[in-house]
C-alpha cells in the first residue's frame, strides 16, 4: 500500500512543474500581478516551422487533394451560388436574391469573403459565377472551391503553430496543434461535406492565442471579426463578454479601466460598422437579420444533433410506440405521430411529451451558462476563460434551438487545447471526441467515403491517444472513480458494435431501396433508425462529458491545485 501511494505521489510530482506553472499563471492574472508568467509575445506570426510540421502539412494536403472527387453535399452548391450572388449582383441585392433556394444567410464579412473568392473564380471559369447557372458541377468549380478551402485553412495552421512557442510544454502543444490540424471533423465537414470551418476556427484560435499571450484587446477584436463571419459563434459570446470585462476592463479590485474599456468598445463598434454599416445605410438590417435568424425552423435539424433534444425526442418516440402497442389511454398529438423520425428539415412535433419552443431552449441555455459565467467572473484567468468558453459552446449545442450536428466543432476545437492539462481533462476530451466525430459520420453516407471517414478517424484517434494518454494518466483515486472509469471504457467500446449495426442497417436499406424490379419498398420505420441510434448514443457521451467538465471546472479544479501545492 505504501509503495502504491509513493508511486501516486511520484506521478503527481512529475507533473507539478507543468501544473504549478499554470496555477501560478492563474493567480497572477487573477490578482493583477500579471496576465501570464510566460514571456510576453504579442507578435501575430513568426516563421518557426520544423520538418515534422512540413510533413504534416504536405501529408494532409495530399489527402485533401485525393478527396477532390469525393462526395460533396448541397453546401457545395450553396457556396457556389454565394460566389455568383456577390459577383453578379450589387451589394444592395445580396440579401434579397432568391434565384436559388440557397440564399445568402451568413453575416456580411463572409459575404465579402465570397466576393473576394469570386474574382479569381471568374477568370478560371465565368460559369462558376453565373447566377442562373444553378447546380454547376464541372471540374473547374470543384477544383476551385476545394482548393479555396485548403488555402484558407492555412489561417488555422498558422494559429496552431503560434500556440507552440510560449506554451508550458511545447512538445505536448505540438501534438495538440497537429491533432487539431488533422482533426477528422475538419476533414469530414470541410473537405468532403464542404464548408470553411478551418478558416473560421483559425480566427477563433488566433483570438484565444492573443488572450493567452496577454493581448486581450486583439482577442476581443478578432472575436468581433469572427462573429461577422458566422453568427453561430455568438454561442461563445457570453464567455468573451465576462472575461474581457473582468480581466481587461476592470481592475482586480473592481474599478473600471476607462482607457481599456473605451479601446475595446470603440474597436468592437468599428468592426460592426465595417460589417453592417453599408446595410444600415441602405435600411436593410431587418432583412439581413431575417436571413441570419430563421426561427421558423424546427427544434431538430434533418437528423438529430447529438444533444439533449435527441434524447427527449427519442423518449417521445418510445412512449408513442408503447402507447400504440399497449393501447394505453394517454393523449397523443396526431401531428407528432409522423414527425421527428423522418430525417427531414421541419418542425419537430412531439406526440406525447409537451412541445418545446424556442423560448424554452433559450431559458435553459442561459440558466446553465450562468453558473459557468459566475465562476469565470471570480477567476478570470486564461485557463478559466478557455474552459468557460468550451462549456458555453457546449451548453448551446446541448440545449439550443435547431442545432446542426456540425456545431459540435464548437466543443471539440477549444476542448482540444485542454486535453493535456491532466487525466480528468484528457478523459473528457477523449469521450467528447469519439462521440462528436461519430456523430458527424451520417453526413457522409456514400460507400467509398464511408470507408475513408472511419479509417481516417480511427487512425487519428489511435495516434492522439497513444501520444497523450501516457503523459497524463493517473490511477483512479477511489472506488467511485474505478466505477466511473469502467463505465467510460464500456461506453467507448460500445462504438464498435454501434458502427457494425449502422453499417449493416445501411447496407440493408440500400438493398431494399434498389430491388431488382425497380420498386422502392424502403421501410419508413427502419430508414431513420441508424440515424436515431447514432444521435442518441453519441448524445449520451456528449452530455456525460459536459457534466464531467462542468464538475471539474466548478468544484474540482481549486481542490486539485491545492493538492499540488501540498505535494510540492
Amino acid at each position: 500500500m505504501n509503495e502504491e501511494k509513493q508511486q501516486t505521489v511520484s506521478r503527481r510530482k512529475a507533473s507539478v512543474t507543468q501544473n504549478d506553472t499554470r496555477a501560478q499563471t492563474d493567480i497572477a492574472e487573477h490578482t493583477g500581478q500579471g496576465s501570464d508568467l510566460r514571456p510576453k509575445d504579442t507578435r501575430w506570426f513568426t516563421w518557426n516551422i520544423t520538418r515534422s510540421d512540413w510533413d504534416i502539412l504536405i501529408g494532409s494536403t495530399t489527402i485533401k487533394l485525393l478527396l477532390y472527387p469525393s462526395y460533396r453535399s448541397t453546401d457545395f452548391e450553396v457556396h457556389r451560388n454565394w460566389l455568383a450572388i456577390t459577383h453578379s449582383l450589387p451589394i444592395s441585392q445580396w440579401y434579397y436574391d432568391t434565384t436559388s433556394e440557397w440564399t445568402l444567410d451568413y453575416p456580411p464579412f463572409f459575404a465579402y469573403f465570397e466576393k473576394l473568392l469570386s474574382i479569381p473564380a471568374y477568370f478560371i471559369d465565368p460559369k462558376i459565377v453565373d447566377l442562373q447557372n444553378l447546380n454547376y458541377d464541372s471540374w473547374s468549380v470543384i477544383a476551385y472551391q476545394r482548393t479555396s478551402v485548403i488555402i484558407t485553412e492555412l489561417v488555422l495552421a498558422t494559429a496552431l503553430l503560434r500556440f507552440i512557442p510560449g506554451s508550458v510544454d511545447p512538445s505536448v502543444q505540438r501534438i495538440i496543434s497537429a491533432a487539431l490540424f488533422l482533426h477528422p471533423g475538419f476533414l469530414i465537414v470541410d473537405h468532403m461535406h464542404f464548408q470553411y470551418n478551418g478558416f473560421m476556427f483559425g480566427i477563433l484560435l488566433w483570438s484565444i492565442l492573443m488572450a493567452r499571450n496577454g493581448n486581450k484587446l486583439a482577442s476581443g477584436i478578432l472575436f468581433a471579426i469572427l462573429l461577422n463571419f458566422k453568427h453561430i459563434y455568438m454561442y461563445l459570446a457570453p464567455a468573451y463578454f465576462v472575461y474581457l470585462l473582468r480581466a481587461f476592463c476592470l481592475t482586480p479590485s473592481g474599478q473600471v479601466e476607462i482607457k481599456n474599456f473605451l479601446a475595446l468598445a470603440n474597436a468592437v463598434i468599428g468592426v460592426f460598422i465595417a460589417s453592417l454599416g453599408p446595410f444600415a445605410v441602405m435600411g436593410q438590417i431587418p432583412q439581413l437579420l431575417s436571413r441570419l435568424f430563421p426561427f421558423t425552423r424546427g427544434l431538430n435539424h434533418a437528423y438529430w444533433a447529438a444533444n439533449a433534444w435527441a434524447l427527449v425526442t427519442a423518449v417521445d418516440r418510445i412512449l408513442l410506440k408503447y402507447i400504440q402497442f399497449t393501447g394505453a389511454k394517454i393523449p397523443v398529438d396526431a401531428d407528432g405521430v409522423a414527425s421527428s423520425s423522418r430525417g427531414l428539415v421541419g418542425d419537430t412535433v412531439f406526440a406525447v411529451l409537451p412541445q418545446v419552443k424556442p423560448i424554452h431552449t433559450f431559458i435553459i441555455t442561459i440558466i446553465c451558462q450562468l453558473a459557468i459565467l459566475a465562476k469565470l467572473w471570480t477567476n478570470p484567468s486564461t485557463k478559466s476563460f478557455l474552459t468557460a468558453l468550451t462549456l458555453c459552446g457546449w451548453t448551446s449545442f446541448l440545449f439550443g434551438w435547431h442545432v446542426h450536428e456540425k456545431a459540435v466543432l464548437l466543443i471539440l476545437v477549444p476542448l482540444s487545447l485542454l486535453a493535456a492539462e491532466r487525466h480528468a481533462y484528457f478523459r473528457t476530451y477523449l469521450i467528447a471526441s469519439v462521440a462528436g466525430i461519430f456523430g458527424l459520420f451520417p453526413l457522409i453516407f456514400t460507400p467509398a467515403e464511408s470507408v475513408v471517414k472511419v479509417v481516417y478517424s480511427a487512425l487519428w484517434l489511435a495516434g492522439v491517444y497513444g501520444l497523450l494518454s501516457r503523459r497524463v494518466y493517473e490511477y483512479p483515486k477511489s472506488a467511485i472513480y474505478v466505477v466511473i472509469d469502467l463505465g467510460e471504457r464500456a461506453y467507448l467500446a460500445g462504438f464498435i458494435p454501434l458502427l457494425a449495426f449502422v453499417t449493416l442497417m445501411s447496407l440493408r436499406s440500400h438493398r431494399i431501396s434498389s430491388p431488382s424490379n425497380g420498386e422502392d419498398t424502403t421501410s419508413s420505420n427502419l430508414e431513420f433508425l441508424p440515424l436515431m441510434v447514432t444521435s442518441v448514443y453519441c448524445s449520451i457521451g456528449l452530455i456525460w462529458a459536459y457534466l464531467r467538465l462542468g464538475f471539474i471546472y466548478l468544484f474540482e479544479e481549486s481542490t486539485y491545485q491545492g493538492q499540488l501545492s501540498t505535494i510540492q
